[in-house]
């Protein structure tokens, strides 16, 4: 786990410095970071506004004494997105809309609920309290 976290962390800006780059000598350098701060303008706004629709539904499931587990999995997803979005970069900006759509977090949910579950079936997801 720590060499993909190594290489995320050495490869992801790599491409970032690379894309800004291109990008920078296609459209020119004022354009480009016009855009840059455009996206992450936009990428909290809309942060924002998903972080208080999923509060207002984990708060509605709790008040029907169900677990929100659905929510908090969106919870997750809108705070990473978040996080990208605010890192410059259209890669990370193009991956932090991805996960603050609404539309497009129903696919990566069911994929991350098939993963739970599958790893709890065999016992390789482990949960340590204090």
């Amino acid at each position: 786990m720590f060499i993909i976290f190594l290489s995320l962390f050495i490869l992801v800006p790599i491409l970032e410095i690379y894309v800004l780059l291109a990008v920078g000598n296609t459209i020119g350098i004022a354009p480009t970071i016009f855009m840059v701060l455009a996206t992450g303008v936009a990428g909290a706004h809309l942060a924002r506004s998903q972080g208080i629709v999923l509060v207002k539904r984990i708060q509605q499931e709790m008040a029907a004494g169900r677990m929100p587990t659905e929510e908090l999995i969106d919870g997750a997803m809108v705070l990473v997105g978040g996080l990208l979005l605010l890192t410059p970069g259209f890669c990370t900006d193009l991956a932090g809309f991805f996960l603050l759509a609404p539309f497009s977090r129903v696919f990566l949910k069911s994929w991350l609920i098939k993963a739970f579950e599958k790893k709890l079936a065999t016992g390789n997801l482990r949960i340590y309290r204090k």
